[in-house]
This record gives C-alpha cells, structure tokens and sequence, in this order.
C-alpha cells in the first residue's frame, strides 16, 4: 500500500455499529469486571475505535447483586456522597447499598472508569444493570458474553 494514498478512517455517528451484550455478574469480582464492562462501552475492543465518538456497544448487566468483592470491602470500603446541606455528608459501605438497590455498585463502579466529560455521560447511557437474572431488553437479542 502506497503511504501517500493511504487515509485513516474515523468512525463516526453515522457509520457506528452498536451490537447488544449481556454480561453474568454472578460470582465475578467487581473491580475485574468493571474495568472489562468499561472498556467495550467506550468501543476500545473495536478496530475502529475513535476517542471523540460513543462507538462502544450497549451493555446490559445481570445478577448485580451476586458479584463479588475481595478481601474486606463488604464491610471497610465507603462510599461518600454529599448532598449540598451542611453537615450533608453521608457514607455508605456496599452491603447497605446491596440492601437498597445493587445496581448502584456495579453502575458507580463503571461511572468512574469513564472520561468525565459530555461523551463520558452519553457512554453511561448504553449501561443497563439489574439485580436479578431477569432483564426487559430480550427485543434486542444480546449475546452473551463471558469473561475469564
């Protein structure tokens, strides 16, 4: 191939295929499978990944509340939030959060391992978690996905 000739292409809206995955997060650990969850919503797995463009697929989550966490962060690991009073700040560990609604770990998990920016937050959207093994996105016919 002639290096003058040649062009690189960059993806874009228009020319962007968004494929359907599912993931078990039953007994897998946490950390592990964030990192893996936020790496095929921004698109990196694929060979035409561009950093400007939402070129990732859209993930759906089952069994949220069976993942794991190693060592003690059932019970050591805060979680702080602050709710714009004062004296508004509140700390959780992600048992209570497993209580009240366990996809909030595995969606804070992800939130944070991607860019902090407009993109970041339309890349957040292709996320759908749930607690138990059910999911209303069958229409989509996602493949399953695993993770060693």
């Amino acid at each position: 191939m002639d290096a003058i000739t040649y062009k690189t292409i960059s993806a874009n809206n228009k020319t962007v295929t968004k494929n359907w995955l599912i993931v078990d997060a039953e007994d897998q650990v946490l950390g592990r499978l964030t990192s893996e969850i936020a790496k095929i919503l921004r698109g990196k797995h694929k060979p035409s990944f561009t950093p400007h463009v939402d070129c990732g697929d859209n993930v759906i989550v089952i069994n949220a509340a069976k993942v794991r966490l190693t060592g003690n962060k059932w019970t050591e690991k805060e979680y702080v939030h602050y709710t714009g009073y004062p004296g508004g700040q509140r700390h959780a560990t992600p048992t209570e959060w497993l209580k009240k609604k366990p996809e909030m770990i595995i969606e804070n998990a992800v939130r944070g391992m991607l860019p902090k920016t407009k993109l970041g937050a339309e890349i957040f959207r292709s996320l759908h978690v749930f607690a138990g093994a059910e999911h209303t996105h069958a229409a989509q016919k996602p493949k399953e996905i695993k993770f060693s």
